[in-house]
């Protein structure tokens, strides 16, 4: 599984990358991409939370943080992610798939254009 997980991670990566391209990438290692925006969270006082993606021991998981907070957002998760998804804001890829590599990206980018929403919600 290590070979199809690390080509699974590569593909995700990229999308997030692409598809949030204001975020701040905060780790990037062969495992783990963590994006977080570039303002803080008043909660916390540190860069709200945005993507993260890592590969685990029988998936790689990809999570849309924003989704924890914008209505909006989880109410445009597509019906083809719905097999997929773990808790409020992780979906598992376990096999290379092309549809739900275009709904991660799609949700992806929506979920940064709607950073306005999400500073609203969590920012200072």
């Amino acid at each position: 599984m290590s070979e199809t997980f690390d080509a699974i991670f590569a593909r995700l990566r990229t999308i997030m990358l692409e598809a949030a391209p204001t975020m701040v990438v905060t780790d990037d290692s062969a495992t783990n991409l963590t994006l977080k925006t570039d303002w803080i969270e008043a909660r916390t006082g540190q860069p709200a939370w945005f993507g993260w993606i890592a590969i685990k021991k029988s998936y790689v998981a990809y999570h849309v943080m924003p989704l924890y907070v914008l209505p909006d957002l989880e109410a445009a998760v597509p019906e083809g992610l719905a097999k997929r998804r773990q808790g409020k804001t992780c979906f598992n890829v376990k096999i290379p798939d092309e549809a739900v590599f275009a709904h991660l990206r799609e949700l992806t980018e929506r979920a940064a254009r709607m950073e306005p929403e999400l500073r609203a919600a969590i920012g200072a």
